[in-house]
């Protein structure tokens, strides 16, 4: 509860709109925690929908215990959560439990990527609400773009998606709610405004400018 935005979140409360909301923000700055926390508190393991749902680190436990979820009426049961460091041990998980139908392929035969491509293909397909904590880390450049497209294929289906990110290429959704987490706590802005969007450009304008400092 120290850090702002979890503070902002516990006393303010969060709603989230219909659609995409992304997440922005440094590390450490709360955005996973709150991911989390509305996953959790949805009924989703942190470790992916069909994972026998582990013991809670403690960040977890004290967050999702302190939010109380408000459905809207109508809202599906269904959800993913989807988290770059624990996808291996969903994929044996899914491995464990192939349907006869063969629907799931051997993902640890996959490179990193591409198997994040395929539970996207194969689980971002039905309406639900989807929590996703830094995906970007998995995909290449035009494979962000195919989970923008993927995402947008969610939303026109009547989901809902809550995404942490440091990806201004994903930040950039057309539609998509951002809100900026920071020693403010959360704030609604728009991707032209963004820290990440500005540092992103100077950084490709005049890397060297930047450089210098961390080798010097």
């Amino acid at each position: 509860m120290t850090i702002p935005a979890i503070a902002q979140l516990a006393r303010e409360g969060l709603e989230l709109p219909r659609g995409v909301t992304f997440l922005v923000g440094e590390n450490g700055s709360g955005k996973s925690t709150i991911v989390e926390a509305a996953g959790v508190a949805y009924g989703l393991s942190p470790r992916g929908r069909y994972a026998i749902r582990p013991a809670l680190h403690p960040p977890e436990r004290v967050a999702a215990r302190r939010l109380a979820l408000q459905r809207g009426i109508g809202t599906m049961r269904w959800g993913f959560f989807l988290r770059a460091e624990t996808m291996h041990g969903w994929y044996s998980f899914a491995e464990q439990h192939r349907s006869p139908s063969g629907r799931d392929p051997l993902f640890h035969e996959m490179s990193h990527g591409e198997s994040f491509l395929e539970v996207l293909r194969t689980r971002f397909d039905s309406p639900g609400f989807y929590c996703l904590d830094e995906p970007e880390a998995a995909l290449s450049f035009s494979s962000t773009l195919g989970l923008i497209s993927v995402l947008q294929r969610v939303v026109d289906d009547g989901g809902q998606v809550l995404c942490a990110t440091h990806s201004p290429v994903l930040a950039a959704m057309p539609g998509a709610t951002l809100l900026e987490v920071g020693d403010w706590g959360l704030r609604q802005t728009s991707w032209d405004e963004l820290e990440l969007v500005h540092h992103w450009r100077a950084y490709l304008q005049a890397p060297q400018r930047y450089l210098k400092h961390v080798l010097d």
